[in-house]
């Protein structure tokens, strides 16, 4: 019994698998999804805004500056996972079909996720400022480089659509926000401080909200019975490999750039992750009806798994980190302890 009561039991965790496991026994549908569509926007603009007014100006002018971790981002979700992607054509057919691999390539094209990858390094203490500009210029540029890189290396029966879309809600539900609080950052900085623990709240509550409507939609659309057990299972491996090899990646790229801990972790996080928002519309306009379903199932897999595993790392690197002042001093190679 003292043993069990010595293993620290991550609730962050725990909230997260309760949350999808609700999303499986009461999915979210019709008129009750579009309410919760909203409301995620909304604490998420809620959200943005609150790490405006956290952010001094000198922190967010690091983050725009780091052009050399922007780069690494990008060559993260624009090169390695490409490359990746196509070394998992061996797979087939011994492990995946060709529309399964073909969904596989697709995730790896695919913009890195905004949201969910500024919160995760929001609760790892990393360098929130320098997330939010690396995730947004993946999402932009990802709007002319994924159906490019889609047409150059896929088979698709459509033709590329590109629209502002993309760019505006990035915009509009992140940087707007951001500004905002930025700008109103000399009247309520103290205010936000000393309402940290609610911070804290809304941060983790974003996350839940994302993995509540990403189990939901999964259920809703009949995702987990449209294929055989045993291939939704080496799809689920394939997934979990492919974002295990892509932690490890950026982790090591990391360390090898000397970047600090707290720019390490906006490349963990930004350079692993893969956005269901971009990637979802994408496939519905690249990809024919008859197997989009298919060519989506691995990007909605790679999701939920990034959305569990990334907040297990993000709650342990939260624990394991050093003084905030400090952070800047600690090695990106500080990580892997915690990895």
């Amino acid at each position: 019994m003292k043993r069990l009561r010595a293993v620290p039991v991550d609730t962050f965790l725990l909230a997260v698998g309760a949350t999808a496991a609700l999303a499986g026994l009461l999915p979210t549908h019709g008129a009750a999804a579009g309410t919760v569509s909203f409301a995620t926007k909304a604490v998420i603009a809620v959200l943005f805004f609150l790490y405006g007014a956290r952010v001094s100006p000198q922190q967010a002018w690091h983050g725009v500056r780091q052009w050399r971790l922007h780069w690494l981002v990008l060559a993260a979700t624009f090169v390695i996972f490409p490359v990746l992607g196509l070394a998992a054509r061996s797979l087939v057919p011994s492990v995946l079909t060709i529309d399964l691999y073909n969904g596989v390539l697709f995730l790896c094209l695919i913009p890195s996720t905004v949201r969910s990858s500024i919160a995760f390094t929001s609760i790892a203490r990393g360098h929130i400022s320098a997330a939010i500009m690396s995730a947004s210029l993946s999402n932009i540029l990802g709007v002319v480089l994924t159906p490019l890189l889609v047409v150059l290396l896929m088979n698709t029966s459509g033709v590329p659509r590109l629209d502002g879309a993309s760019i505006r809600d990035v915009v509009l539900q992140l940087l707007l926000p951001f500004g905002a609080g930025q700008l109103m950052r000399p009247w309520i900085a103290a205010t936000v401080a000393r309402y940290a623990p609610l911070f804290k709240v809304v941060d983790r509550g974003s996350i839940l909200l994302v993995v509540y409507t990403a189990f939901s939609m999964g259920v809703v659309k009949g995702i987990w019975v449209s294929i055989d057990p045993w291939r939704l299972i080496l799809v689920i491996a394939v997934d979990t490999v492919l974002l295990a090899v892509m932690l490890v990646c950026t982790g090591v790229i990391g360390q090898l750039a000397q970047l600090d801990r707290r720019d390490a972790i906006v490349l963990l996080f930004c350079g692993s992750n893969k956005s269901l928002a971009s990637g979802l519309p994408m496939a519905l306009v690249l990809f024919p009806a008859a197997t989009v379903g298919l060519t989506m199932l691995p990007l909605i897999i790679f999701h939920q798994v990034q959305l569990v595993a990334c907040a297990l790392i993000a709650s342990r690197l939260a624990r394991d980190r050093v003084d905030e002042t400090d952070a800047v001093a600690v090695p990106a190679s500080a990580l892997g302890e915690a990895l």
